[in-house]
């Protein structure tokens, strides 16, 4: 049996406050493609997507991970952290870079609603 085949993949990102999240990734540098009233977002950076929504479940959103190779963690430490600095983005804040065991100097930088962004320079 063939396997069928499948053309994206985008994930959910939760949002506790719809309107500052959208600022949010704005301001990181994710292209805001599309929204609706509804509740939904589209975002880009680096071709690729993930939606927004208007949800949150303070375990799913405080659980919630995505990771994104870079060419340079100290810059999107850097950025991430005049961005939180500059706006109104309660709850958001920034860790300098680690080296982590899987091979990459990772910037932790989380959002408003709690997501965990791993902006990660693989090392190897």
């Amino acid at each position: 049996m063939t396997t069928p085949t499948a053309r994206d993949v985008k994930i959910f990102v939760p949002s506790k406050d719809f309107a500052m999240s959208r600022l949010f990734y704005a301001a990181l540098g994710w292209k805001e493609n599309w929204h609706h009233d509804s509740g939904l977002a589209e975002f880009e950076l680096a071709g690729q997507r993930f939606y927004l929504q208007d949800y949150y479940e303070e375990n799913w959103a405080e659980n919630f991970m995505m990771y994104i190779v870079v060419d340079d963690a100290q810059a999107w430490h850097d950025h991430a952290s005049g961005v939180i600095a500059s706006g109104n983005f309660d709850g958001a804040r920034a860790s300098p870079p680690k080296e982590e065991g899987h091979g990459a100097l990772v910037t932790y930088v989380w959002d408003p609603a709690g997501a965990l962004l791993h902006f990660a320079q693989p090392l190897a």
